[in-house]
């Protein structure tokens, strides 16, 4: 009951409830559940790993899941470690009005050139230009996880070596989260974002999705401040 209370799924409940020891009280099974989501609750650890190692990264996922203002905290943190001129951001998003502004408000602020892409031949050519940069940072365009655009993105990214992160709601039901991962994962997502932590009314939906799927979780965002709102998780 704690457990479906707390978000997470029946099916999850009760694959760790059949797994408790027996004869073990309240306190002690609740000890023990903790223990058990602790150690299947994969992170990429306390380092700034994407920050510091530097690369391509994509952020994708569903329209509304805040991939641009996400772009914009990992771009403000990487400038303050590696300088503006190491970073560079990248937007696909060529079919929602306002969408490359957005992005290059942000690159203005922070002192970090933004690019337009297209196609893969563009992405290509753009990535080979910017071979220089410690870390470029690709927005996407939001589409619905059942959107026929969501694997034609893939098959672009995966042609020019793209990795990418996964953003998951954690306000959206499990259902929908599910469908999401479903969809979105595969070759080239190494792990996921938790956002809109500050509005979700429990925590469980998205981590349960996240230890059923076995994605690794990279950082968690609770609020709109850039950089502030993103954090490493512990």
């Amino acid at each position: 009951t704690d457990l479906l209370d707390a978000g997470f799924s029946a099916q999850l409940a009760r694959r760790l409830v059949g797994s408790l020891p027996a004869g073990a009280t309240r306190e002690e099974g609740h000890a023990w559940l903790k223990g058990v989501l602790n150690r299947n609750l994969h992170t990429a650890g306390s380092d700034d790993e994407i920050i510091d190692a530097g690369g391509v990264f994509a952020l994708v996922g569903p329209t509304g899941v805040g991939k641009t203002t996400t772009i914009a905290k990992l771009a403000a943190r990487a400038v303050l470690k590696h300088g503006a001129n190491k970073v560079a951001m990248i937007t696909t998003d060529s079919y929602r009005i306002g969408a490359h502004e957005q992005v290059r408000i942000y690159g203005k602020i922070l002192g970090v050139t933004v690019h337009a892409v297209r196609d893969t031949d563009d992405l290509r050519l753009t990535l080979s230009a910017l071979k220089h940069k410690h870390l470029v940072l690709i927005d996407t365009m939001g589409m619905g996880q059942r959107d026929s655009r969501v694997a034609e993105q893939s098959v672009m990214f995966n042609a020019a070596g793209v990795q990418r992160l996964l953003l998951l709601n954690a306000t959206s039901g499990g259902d929908t989260l599910d469908d999401v991962v479903r969809m979105y994962h595969g070759q080239g997502v190494i792990g996921c974002i938790t956002t809109k932590l500050d509005e979700a009314v429990t925590l469980g939906t998205v981590l349960d999705v996240v230890v059923r799927h076995k994605l690794t979780m990279h950082y968690i965002a609770n609020g709109q401040r850039v950089p502030e709102d993103l954090h490493e998780v512990n």
